[in-house]
């Protein structure tokens, strides 16, 4: 027998990504891993960058001029190594431990997972919202509909179904990949919320009226943020606003901004280690994305104690109710959301309600220790399914 624990079967996080980050995929990793290192059980986060290959470096930073020949094919060799890395490392951690529970983090890790596990359950996190083929394509790095498009959904579609569990982040994920794929709803699931930590951090400095956090590309939709402010501007109100990221968009959106006569009401603070720190302050946090699964960016909002304005959209509808942590507001008609924001801003026994609940909210529902109890649950219960492997 493996080596259980003091309270149970070993939990191996294998993600295709450092833990140190800010992504959402990062964010999971390390909260959940905290939460597992305070419970005093036995887990390993597994990453490529684990592996002892004295290749792994050249090959990683090959993709960086594979890439400039062609976006696609820098895709394929950021999946097929990043796998191939991953694997070699799970074989060493699982080695000797037949009872531990691989949980991944994407298509990449988990096929990976199952290619290296010999009596291992393997679990995979769903971040994805329909396909990381469409994820891709969103950033511009492959075209939708192209081969490797159709051949990383034809992936998916073979190994999401052999997997011995899977951990939905909302409703809205597992309604829309079951959609795609009726035949995971074979696989034994659980619908487990991001976990978030409580908030520690003060206000610092002088925060901006509204704040914002994400990648400057075109799905999260900042440029309808500045469109909404520019709207607002025109009726007299002139909200300041912090948009914390990095990306691609971020000089057209400032062009924008500039346009609109807003240039001064904007700040763009680029890459932050610590976005949560940041938050405080700040009275409403604004979210404009088209497509999500359940933001960790809206939920470190909620629990620095910020109400939130959002599209209806994807698994927000299951962290913001609105009139009690937040309100809804259009994607498609900035003088309707100017509307919203300023009605919000200008009631503020409402807003200080609304903030209220929010930090309440997060505390109880989507706190570290809350979620990390419910997903150890899942992972402790799941077993090895017998299913014909395609992979």
């Amino acid at each position: 027998m493996g080596d259980l624990g003091m309270n149970g079967r070993e939990i191996v996080v294998a993600t295709p990504m450092r833990p140190a980050g800010t992504s959402g995929l990062q964010s999971h990793v390390r909260t959940f891993h905290e939460y597992l290192q305070g419970a005093a059980r036995t887990a390993t986060v597994v990453s490529p960058f684990a592996s002892r290959s004295l290749l792994l470096t050249p090959v990683f930073a090959a993709r960086i001029g594979l890439r400039w020949v062609s976006k696609p094919a820098g895709v394929w060799w950021y999946r097929y190594w990043h796998a191939h890395y991953l694997e070699q490392a799970l074989r060493r951690q699982i080695a000797d431990n037949p009872d531990a529970v691989i949980y991944t983090q994407c298509p990449v890790s988990a096929g990976a997972a199952m290619r290296a596990r010999t009596t291992q359950p393997v679990v995979m996190a769903a971040h994805l919202n329909v396909s990381q083929a469409d994820e891709w394509a969103g950033k511009g790095e492959l075209p939708e509909g192209g081969r490797l498009y159709r051949s990383i959904r034809a992936y998916e579609e073979r190994l999401l179904p052999e997997l011995d569990g899977i951990v939905y982040m909302s409703e809205f994920a597992r309604s829309v990949l079951a959609e795609r794929m009726p035949t995971i709803r074979n696989v034994p699931s659980a619908v487990v919320p991001n976990p978030v930590n409580p908030s520690a951090a003060t206000t610092t400095g002088t925060p901006a009226d509204l704040v914002t956090v994400g990648f400057l590309e075109g799905r999260k939709n900042q440029a309808y943020l500045i469109d909404v402010l520019g709207a607002a501007a025109r009726r007299g109100h002139r909200y300041t606003a912090d948009i914390i990221g990095s990306g691609p968009d971020r000089r057209a959106l400032q062009s924008r901004a500039d346009e609109l006569g807003i240039g001064d009401q904007v700040r763009f603070l680029g890459y932050q280690a610590d976005p949560p720190s940041l938050l405080p302050g700040h009275r409403l946090y604004c979210h404009t994305a088209t497509m999500e699964n359940l933001p960790i960016a809206i939920l470190e909002a909620m629990a620095a104690g910020l109400p939130v304005l959002a599209g209806a959209v994807g698994g927000i509808r299951e962290m913001v109710a609105p009139g009690i942590e937040g309100r809804f507001w259009p994607l498609d008609d900035a003088e309707t959301a100017a509307g919203v924001l300023i009605e919000t801003l200008q009631d503020e026994p409402r807003r200080t309600a609304m903030a209220a609940a929010a930090k309440r909210r997060a505390d109880t529902e989507f706190s570290r220790d809350v979620v990390g109890r419910r997903l150890t649950g899942f992972l402790d219960g799941t077993r090895l399914r017998q299913v014909d492997s395609l992979i």
